[in-house]
């Protein structure tokens, strides 16, 4: 046998199965329900987010600020009214606005 005469034959068998593990390791196909899922997690994330940032604005700086408004106010009314009841004394506002900037400024101003 000369070697013009020989013809080497591969086996195809390996490179087909070869090929066919790479197709295996696709997916199939691309579910949409997956799409959705990720962007609705991510929408998620970003709206707990959001709440998170809320409630810190919500107790770290509205919350302080009422309260110390809220809490002067019922104090100066209560001190008006148990002044009034200890002594028959009328006490009178001339100016309700700045009595109320009064009581928001001094809030503010101690913080």
């Amino acid at each position: 046998m000369s070697t013009s005469d020989s013809y080497i034959i591969h086996d195809a068998s390996p490179e087909s199965s070869n090929d066919q593990d790479e197709v295996d390791s696709l997916p199939s196909s691309i579910d949409s329900s997956d799409l959705d899922s990720e962007e609705e997690s991510d929408a998620q994330r970003e709206w707990e987010a959001s709440l998170q940032q809320l409630e810190l604005v919500l107790t770290m700086v509205i919350v302080p600020y009422a309260g110390k408004y809220l809490g002067r106010k019922f104090a100066y009314w209560s001190w008006a009214k148990y002044m009034k009841w200890m002594y028959p004394v009328e006490v009178r506002f001339t100016n309700e606005t700045a009595f109320k900037a009064a009581g928001a400024v001094e809030a503010a101003a101690t913080l």
